[in-house]
């Protein structure tokens, strides 16, 4: 792979009021091609320096995959991510092949969820979205008359307790007493990053062990070892693992062991999200892939969205995805 140059450019979105989404799409060139990238990291100022910065790393020169990897090992593995797939995609377009036909897979389609809030504690927002399926987070404020409801809707297939992140607002955090009420009425939700610390909520889980999944944790199989059991099954963002061989080498262990996986987004706004949606279709097509097109992140949600599944679209070379 050549590598000649770079470039940086921004990429944002007003969620609401008080918060702005934040990307820079990554832009790597050589033999006249470019492979395209997204740097995901959360910290809008962060990504705003960034941007300004411009073009600071010496990547130039011919580079197997690894060889440029190993210049970026001082990145944040978001932001490494936007750079290793980039440089996927160039290498890709340079031999004039595709990531599915190197790995000798097909593209499959793609069923998702869309992940969502309750800010008004109903179901209301699942019942505007007819058909669909659904990964929620699971707060204090919920009430067994919400749950109750979710349990008739029966379109809730993960609940993300959210107890592997240090910047959640302690008093969001589901009690005990939810747990059960949530494991119990939505008995074939996949159960993720739940809190195994606190003694009455890892009585309330044992039952439930085959259903918990691992998402902040998981960024290499070393992560995956040192979980407190074998999992049967966990959330892939590839954007956590930093670096393609840390996530192919993260795809083998899973298949080996026979863990079963689904995907994860990290709220790209450019080619970011055509990417997780391909790697969905090559390695964990049929699962409640958190990948939704990026119109379900809006409130209200726009018209005319495209269902789940996903039609196959990747692009004719390269690590490109023609997203819905």
């Amino acid at each position: 792979m050549a590598v000649e140059s770079y470039a940086l450019e921004g990429r944002e979105q007003a969620v609401s009021s008080d918060f702005v989404r934040r990307t820079t799409v990554i832009r790597l060139r050589g033999e006249g091609e470019e492979g395209v990238g997204e740097d995901v990291i959360y910290d809008a100022e962060d990504q705003l320096r960034f941007q300004a910065a411009g073009p600071t790393l010496d990547l130039a020169g011919r580079h197997t995959l690894d060889s440029l990897s190993a210049r970026l090992d001082d990145l944040p593995d978001l932001r490494r991510w936007g750079f290793e797939s980039a440089a996927l995609d160039l290498a890709l377009r340079q031999r004039g092949e595709t990531l599915h036909g190197v790995l000798g897979r097909e593209p499959q389609p793609v069923t998702f969820v869309v992940s969502t809030s309750l800010p008004d504690g109903t179901s209301a927002r699942l019942r505007s979205l007819a058909g669909m399926r659904f990964k929620l987070d699971p707060e204090a404020s919920w009430g067994a008359e919400l749950i109750g409801e979710l349990a008739a809707l029966d379109a809730v297939d993960v609940v993300d307790f959210k107890e592997a992140y240090d910047w959640r607002a302690q008093e969001r955090t589901p009690p005990a007493s939810l747990y059960r009420l949530v494991v119990e009425a939505l008995s074939d939700a996949v159960i993720e990053d739940p809190d195994l610390t606190d003694p009455e909520k890892a009585s309330i889980l044992e039952p439930h062990r085959d259903r918990i999944s691992w998402d902040a944790p998981i960024h290499s199989v070393r992560d995956v070892d040192a979980l407190p059991f074998p999992p049967r099954v966990l959330n892939s963002k590839p954007s956590r693992f930093g670096s393609v061989r840390r996530l192919l080498d993260f795809y083998d262990l899973c298949m080996e062991r026979g863990i079963r996986l689904y995907g994860g987004g990290q709220f790209e706004l450019g080619p970011g999200r055509g990417h997780i949606q391909y790697l969905a279709s090559l390695f964990h097509p049929d699962a409640a892939n958190d990948v939704a097109p990026g119109g379900y992140n809006l409130v209200p949600t726009p018209p005319g969205l495209p269902g789940s599944p996903l039609a196959p679209a990747p692009a004719d070379i390269g690590l490109g995805w023609l997203q819905a």
